[in-house]
């Protein structure tokens, strides 16, 4: 794929596959021909976009290597058009481009409701060859089309039925040509979606007598199944993340709502054989899984089954190990949550959402640019944060837009933490990357954000608040989900209490974040006039934080999250902030080092404690194996990071999601603190914070400015330290020893 061509001059057509339908009832895929000749093969290109999902193949052979092709998006504003050099399948004298469409976002079941036709009930390609620049090729009335091909069913998230009885198409007829016009077509400037990671699977017998293939490591892909068999035996397989609490195969984790009520998200493969050898993939689903359970009377003897991990091209960039198995595979958990919901956007879930959450990308983008060259996933969401911002400057807590749209849908959005990712993100990749380029394309989008809070704020106070002198840089109006899952609160009576009482204490909090925020952008961009009204924003809203949220710079809760956000944020001025900081560690202590904080102040939490004087806290809290805590999904077989602390209980029962990246952002503790790498817009400082618990920490990061190396050892109460920098860096060591150094590697031993 050529990322960045231009748009050719469209002489193609759109057009549709399909004979008339009912546009409620699923229908099979559709399948594309087209023959044409040419005297000799030279350099050709194919443009290609479609409604739903298409898989190109010239003279038999799979154009490109991006599944799930176009991608995502708001189509209706923006539909990505690909382009594939194809040169090398061409063959002097007939070719033949087919093309395959699948109903992927277009019109699948997308979202939390599982909503269908969301952008249409139609499937549509356009498509344009062009040979050493002169149009060769293009989609016209002149193409044939067919449904009887062998995928009789597709949807990204129930599953694919697929006959391989039927691969050999004789029933054509032909398109009809549609007027959806070009104006939202864009070129694609972000990566594939790719087949990477293969898990070869383990077949197993579980209690209750059923077939189930372990793959070891919930991921989000599909699977690929060989075996041999005779004409119309069939094979079933239900995906599913766990097994529950007396081993047998479940679902029943993501499973949400009202999907229940119409079949679900069943995840199901179901495939009717050939004679002979079978090799099956699907072409238009993935599913968030580690065990398949099969259904089938064929013999499994030589049946083969591997799990195809599926998401967006993006290499791995941070390494990390440790003397603590539990923390390397916590590591490795965050790792696996990330590629499984980086599928061309950052999404929540693999199974029953997959929704571009703003919160939950919000507070894992420092963490993730160290994990994963992830920048062109990332800018590519925040093109749909724009598209999704409303008139009044509000962001969509979930971009691309894919609710219902409806009253209620529309109330429930502009939350503080969630909204505020429009910033935070931006924020994240420029101190990562250096790249200026990223605020210029947001700050519109940053700037309409704050004036819709402080707009917010302005307009109107709860009674309760009207003594605060900057009760107009309050912000305790609007809906907010607030701290969100904290471990011993029920989320609902949380977010009841946010709508009658507002959340000033966290949307405050992110009115400041974010205005002060945006006074560094703007004077970055040399916007001197904005920086100047950002900060005043930001020093009234501060003061409206403390007058309410505060007892003069004093904190009284016993909740952790009140401690940790005003400390992450700098809303407490010297002594305020020890005062604080020592209070949050003894909450933690006095709950047995574990955490209470919920989903925006957890990435935070050891970072605010070890920076504060209490490192010994924050290694005690990721080294908790008890519930609440980290180690604990590590001590219960966790691949990946679970939505909730808890999502395996005990007793063995299951809940929630197993595959969220979000409480993952720890991580970015273990580079940024433990190992103490940092990298702010170019400005490279590496301060270590060593704790004898894990005996060694190594971390290197693959950073944009060239591999950092940051190790440390513990050994006979001294603490031997190796430090490895491509640029020029500030090296401060656990002592307060400070080294202005230039690129090189440095050896520095200290006492513990």
């Amino acid at each position: 794929m050529i990322r960045n061509a231009a748009l050719p001059a469209w002489q193609a057509k759109w057009i549709d596959p399909e004979l008339p339908h009912d546009a409620e009832t699923r229908q099979p895929a559709s399948y594309l021909r087209k023959r044409f000749s040419i005297a000799e093969p030279d350099r050709a290109c194919l443009h290609i976009t479609c409604h739903g999902l298409y898989a190109a193949f010239l003279n038999g052979e799979r154009v490109g290597d991006y599944v799930l092709a176009p991608g995502t998006g708001d189509y209706r504003q923006r539909l990505t058009v690909q382009c594939y050099d194809v040169t090398g399948l061409l063959k002097a004298g007939e070719n033949e481009l087919t093309v395959i469409l699948g109903d992927g976002w277009y019109r699948g079941g997308v979202g939390i409701d599982g909503l269908r036709n969301y952008y249409g009930s139609d499937l549509a390609l356009l498509c344009q060859m062009e040979l050493n620049g002169s149009v060769l090729l293009c989609s016209d009335e002149t193409w044939e089309a067919s449904q009887s091909g062998p995928i009789r069913e597709n949807d990204l998230e129930i599953g694919e039925t697929y006959d391989a009885r039927m691969e050999r198409i004789t029933d054509w007829h032909g398109v009809r040509v549609r007027d959806f016009g070009f104006e939202n077509l864009a070129p694609t400037e972000s990566v594939p979606i790719l087949e990477q990671e293969r898990f070869p699977g383990r077949i197993i017998q579980t209690p209750n007598g059923e077939t189930v293939v372990d793959f070891g490591q919930n991921l989000a892909g599909y699977t690929e199944l060989r075996v041999t068999a005779e004409a119309g035996r069939k094979i079933t397989l239900w995906h599913g993340e766990t097994l529950d609490e007396n081993g047998n195969f479940t679902q029943s984790n993501f499973e949400p709502g009202d999907r229940n009520q119409n079949g679900g998200i069943p995840q199901k493969i179901e495939y009717i054989c050939r004679d002979g050898l079978n090799v099956y993939k699907p072409s238009f689903t993935i599913h968030g899984f580690r065990y398949a359970r099969v259904e089938t009377d064929m013999d499994l003897t030589d049946a083969r089954f591997t799990a195809v991990a599926v998401y967006s091209r993006m290499p791995q960039t941070g390494f990390f190990t440790c003397g603590n198995a539990d923390v390397n595979r916590l590591f490795q958990n965050s790792l696996w949550s990330m590629r499984s919901n980086f599928c061309d956007i950052p999404t929540d879930c693999p199974t029953r959402e997959r929704a571009g959450w703003t919160g939950d990308a919000g507070v894992f983008a420092p963490t993730a640019v160290y994990l994963m060259d992830c920048y062109p996933v990332l800018r590519k969401w925040l093109g749909e944060c724009r598209l999704a911002q409303a008139e009044n400057g509000l962001i969509a807590n979930i971009a691309p837009v894919n609710d219902k749209r409806d009253q209620i849908a529309m109330m429930l959005q502009g939350s503080a933490g969630w909204g505020d990712a429009c910033i935070l993100v931006p924020w994240a990749l420029y101190e990562a990357y250096g790249d200026r380029e990223i605020l210029e394309e947001n700050y519109d989008m940053m700037c309409r954000w704050l004036a819709f809070c402080e707009n917010r704020a302005r307009e109107s106070t709860r009674p309760q608040n009207e003594s605060n002198p900057w009760k107009e840089y309050l912000a305790d109006q609007g809906f907010h989900f607030g701290e969100w899952c904290e471990p011993d609160v029920n989320n609902m009576l949380a977010m009841r209490k946010n709508a009658m009482e507002g959340a000033p204490e966290v949307a405050t909090a992110y009115y400041y974040r974010s205005a002060s925020l945006l006074a560094r952008i703007a004077e970055i961009l040399g916007k001197t006039e904005d920086a100047g009204r950002f900060a005043q924003i930001a020093e009234n809203a501060k003061k409206a934080y403390r007058f309410t949220c505060t007892r003069d710079g004093r904190i009284e809760s016993g909740r952790q999250c009140a401690y940790v956000r005003p400390i992450a944020f700098g809303l407490l001025d010297g002594e305020e902030n020890r005062q604080a900081a020592d209070a949050l560690n003894e909450l933690v202590l006095r709950n047995g080092c574990h955490l209470n904080t919920g989903f925006l102040s957890t990435p935070d939490l050891c970072r605010v404690l070890a920076e504060n004087g209490h490192a010994e806290t924050a290694y005690r809290l990721l080294l908790q194996e008890e519930c609440p805590g980290w180690l604990y999904e590590v001590k219960q077989g966790a691949t990946t990071i679970w939505e909730t602390w808890d999502g395996v209980r005990p007793d063995g029962t299951v809940h929630d999601s197993l595959n969220h990246y979000s409480y993952g952002a720890v991580c970015g503790w273990l580079f940024g603190g433990v190992c103490g790498i940092r990298l702010e817009a170019g400005r490279l400082t590496v301060r270590p914070c060593p704790h004898p618990s894990l005996e060694f920490a190594e971390a290197k990061w693959l950073s944009p400015v060239g591999e950092i190396r940051s190790e440390w050892r513990c050994e006979n109460g001294q603490v031997l330290m190796n430090i490895a920098v491509p640029v020029p860096a500030e090296i401060i060591l656990p002592d307060g020893r400070q080294y202005q150094v230039k690129a090189g590697v440095y050896s520095y031993e200290v006492s513990l």
